[in-house]
């Protein structure tokens, strides 16, 4: 795939706040639940070869039904929602058949549900654990996260940390990633929740990356802290949905995925008050195929490091570390869901220079990738009955 196309610098005028007509939505549901109900298999102790290792795939555990997220506790233990709405425990490749209590109510309807899952940085002080959700209301639904204390199989001391004002009777574009940067600040991403032109509203938190103290208090040097109709908590907007974050392991900066419509993915540099251009500017087009804009590049956007058309509807995201693939150090990795793959991407600084794709044969729904304490790739799988995988070097 090339790098972010050079185009027109005209910027697009302002759309109406049209929602996705009610027949579409309904059609990409019934794609989407089509697509995860297919159970696929992948021959397990095989050997898989990619440009630079050789790898094998274990299943780490199995029967989670459409998990988002997994996060690695001190103890080996893993934790892993469910989009249903439960939070559950693998022990030594077991799956604790009791979910962990104290989990707040979810709307587990289409794209919402239980999300995210991190630890604190300092969690094995406070064991504290986050959890990003889609929160039931009055007005529809909108992304919300809340913080408790993991001890045994509950979590204790319940509390909310942030409600986003980005309500919406539609189930789509929660966005919902979580990350910790070095210096402890909490960064969220909210989607657009399906009227595109809300990304470019910064009275509305809608189609932006947030940036938070731990406990939901907004930082002091916040980019458009004291600007008038603007939230405070905004960091970044023109967001359309990103499900996927990680920090670059040597700069310690914010790298971001986001769904485009039809085409038009992307990879990002998260930088502070910058406009990520949705809807003025995307390499995609509609769901129905019309044209969004003309404008792929425009002065005061930033462009995306790399983006994809057609489609790979890229989710969890996370750099390599490790030590048992060496040649893959510093590479990103990125699930797959409609194009159901694992994306390995790598860059010289911030140039595209190569990508190839993992498991393309599987016929996965790649939901979330995570770099393993143990030096090896976790990859969770979206379907209602999926598998934790754990790719290894085959030697």
């Amino acid at each position: 795939m090339t790098q972010a196309a050079k185009a027109s610098s005209t910027r697009r005028p302002r759309t109406s706040r049209t929602p996705w007509p009610p027949r579409l939505l309904g059609a990409i549901a019934i794609f989407g639940l089509a697509a995860c109900t297919q159970q696929p298999t992948i021959a397990h102790g095989q050997v898989h070869e990619s440009e630079h290792h050789s790898y094998r795939v274990a299943t780490v555990a199995e029967g989670l039904e459409h998990p988002w997220s997994v996060a690695f506790l001190p103890n080996g233990d893993l934790l892993v929602t469910e989009r249903p709405g439960r939070l559950r425990v693998i022990r030594n490749g077991t799956l604790d058949p009791q979910p962990v209590s104290g989990v707040p109510e979810v709307v587990a309807q289409r794209q919402g549900g239980l999300l995210d899952v991190v630890l604190h940085p300092r969690f094995e002080q406070n064991r504290l654990v986050y959890l990003s959700y889609s929160k039931p209301g009055p007005n529809g639904a909108t992304t919300a996260v809340v913080r408790g204390r993991f001890e045994g199989d509950r979590l204790s001391d319940v509390v909310e940390v942030f409600e986003a004002n980005a309500w919406a009777e539609t189930g789509a574009h929660f966005g919902s990633r979580l990350l910790f940067d070095r210096e402890g600040y909490l960064y969220v991403t909210i989607g657009d929740r399906g009227t595109m032109d809300r990304a470019q509203e910064r009275g509305d938190h809608a189609g932006t990356t947030l940036r938070l103290h731990d406990d939901g208090r907004v930082p002091r040097d916040n980019p458009f802290v004291g600007q008038t109709g603007v939230l405070p908590e905004i960091y970044t907007y023109g967001n359309r949905n990103a499900q996927g974050m990680a920090l670059h392991p040597q700069t310690g900066e914010v790298w971001q995925t986001e769904h485009g419509p039809r085409g038009g993915d992307e990879v990002n540099l998260i930088r502070a008050g910058s406009n990520y251009g949705w809807p003025l500017v995307t390499h995609g087009i509609g769901y129905d195929r019309t044209r969004i804009t003309e404008l792929t590049e425009a002065p005061g956007i930033e462009p995306p490091l790399l983006h994809w058309t057609p489609s790979i509807a890229p989710s969890g995201t996370a750099f390599y570390t490790g030590d048992a693939f060496p040649a893959w150090r510093g590479n990103l990795f990125i699930g797959a869901l409609a194009g159901q793959h694992l994306a390995r991407v790598s860059f010289d600084g911030t140039r595209f220079v190569e990508q190839e794709q993992l498991l393309s044969n599987a016929g996965h729904r790649i939901r979330d990738v995570r770099d393993g304490p143990d030096g090896h790739i976790y990859v969770l799988v979206d379907s209602p009955n999926a598998p934790l995988l754990r790719l290894e070097p085959a030697r």
